[in-house]
């Protein structure tokens, strides 16, 4: 089959569940091209990256800012889409269909930039999705068009774009994959038919992280560990704050905090102001093999995400099910589809939003009891092997191809 995947940025390492989808339907003998909307820091790529030389496959859809750029790149793609993509070339051009999309000759490098035809369109956020629809309707890529809902594009962009946003895609697409069950309700409550919808969770490949059951050492040191953006919907003050308060009652508690942000040095003069900087480390970005030594070497993981002030929120936060995958203990928040994953008493701890004194006392309680820890460890590993697996997951992604293109046995 073939595939093409629309991204706003690629690579980027802060979305390795679209990587892990890619890698896997490759994996499984099918074509995947990339199409992104922005540029992207091709530094500091995760290894799949370059070992499926997926930076071969990508392509930027770019059109120039200013008009008079536009217009003088306008004849060499109006050559190229000719050459490769005659008719839907053409159709970008019509005014009388598509108005001042076409007259600002955004359509026309649209249409040039797909030269295949695909199977299957995978818009992944739904802010992309109408992208997807306008080439079906020039007839270019493909005409069967798949969207998976992160995140801010059913929260901050429906708030910007009014609840109506999403209807000439509801209309068009042919599948809407929401990441959470949360997120399907969203999509109804917006318009969606009911009947378009599947739950599709992101996931990881469970076979990359070795599990081990989480122990306390003689010397009774524990590491705690945060992997996130340092930006507002992360919560990362309240748990600085909750282990801030923790460092007096247990002096061989240390907390790292892998990643980098505009909020950065915000929580670099918190850590301060809080006397806390031989108990809490911020670490700035690591690599993925540094991440990974990380969460190996800790005991619990801090996950304190919030609903950000102009409403933004997660999805459910891939390190997560990293971490339970590996064994550790979790402690996060009632947030977004997170509970979906995480368990209250069972495969972690869940606290309210933006409650640093609930961290705090969830954080104690699985400090004061270390016998539990190997129960919920297994508990959390099974579940992310059974529902968030990501080998498990790409085949049902294609089984859901299969039925959209009418190859299903």
């Amino acid at each position: 089959m073939k595939i093409a995947f629309i991204l706003r940025r690629f690579p980027t390492l802060s979305e390795t569940f679209i990587l892990n989808q890619i890698t896997g339907l490759m994996d499984l003998g099918h074509t995947v091209d990339i199409y992104s909307t922005m540029e992207s820091d091709t530094e500091k790529i995760h290894p799949d990256v370059n070992s499926y030389r997926l930076l071969y496959h990508l392509k930027r859809l770019s059109v120039p800012k200013g008009w008079g750029a536009r217009v003088a790149g306008a004849l060499p793609a109006l050559a190229r889409g000719l050459l490769s993509s005659p008719l839907p070339t053409l159709r970008s051009l019509d005014v009388f269909r598509f108005g001042r999309s076409a007259t600002s000759l955004r359509l026309l490098y649209l249409a040039s930039s797909f030269n295949k035809r695909y199977d299957i369109i995978h818009c992944h956020y739904g802010v992309l999705g109408d992208m997807g629809i306008t080439l079906k309707k020039l007839g270019a890529g493909a005409d069967i068009i798949v969207t998976s809902f992160h995140g801010f594009d059913i929260t901050t962009w429906v708030g910007k774009h009014g609840e109506l946003v999403y209807d000439d895609l509801f209309s068009e697409g042919d599948l809407f994959l929401p990441i959470s069950e949360k997120w399907r309700q969203r999509l109804i409550e917006l318009g969606c038919p009911s009947e378009k919808i599947l739950v599709h969770h992101m996931g990881v490949d469970c076979e990359r992280f070795t599990f081990k059951p989480r122990l306390l050492d003689k010397e009774g040191k524990i590491e705690l560990a945060s992997v996130a953006r340092f930006v507002e919907k992360k919560g990362l003050e309240y748990s600085i704050r909750a282990v801030a308060a923790l460092m007096d009652e247990y002096p061989r508690l240390r907390y790292t905090i892998a990643g980098n942000g505009e909020l950065f040095e915000d929580m670099r003069k918190l850590v301060e102001n809080l006397g806390a900087s031989q108990c809490i480390k911020l670490s700035g970005w690591m690599p993925q093999n540094r991440i990974l030594e990380l969460l190996q070497k800790s005991h619990i993981l801090i996950t304190p995400s919030v609903t950000a002030a102009n409403g933004d929120q997660e999805g459910i936060p891939v390190v997560l099910m990293e971490a339970m995958a590996m064994g550790l203990q979790i402690v996060t928040t009632i947030h977004s589809g997170i509970p979906e994953l995480v368990e209250e008493g069972v495969t972690g701890k869940l606290v309210p939003e933006r409650d640093p004194i609930a961290l705090e006392n969830a954080l104690r309680e699985l400090l004061e009891t270390p016998d539990e820890w190997s129960r919920m460890g297994r508990a959390g590993r099974e579940k992310v092997e059974s529902k968030f697996n990501s080998r498990k997951q790409v085949l049902k992604l294609v089984r859901y191809y299969d039925e959209l293109t009418g190859t299903s046995s």
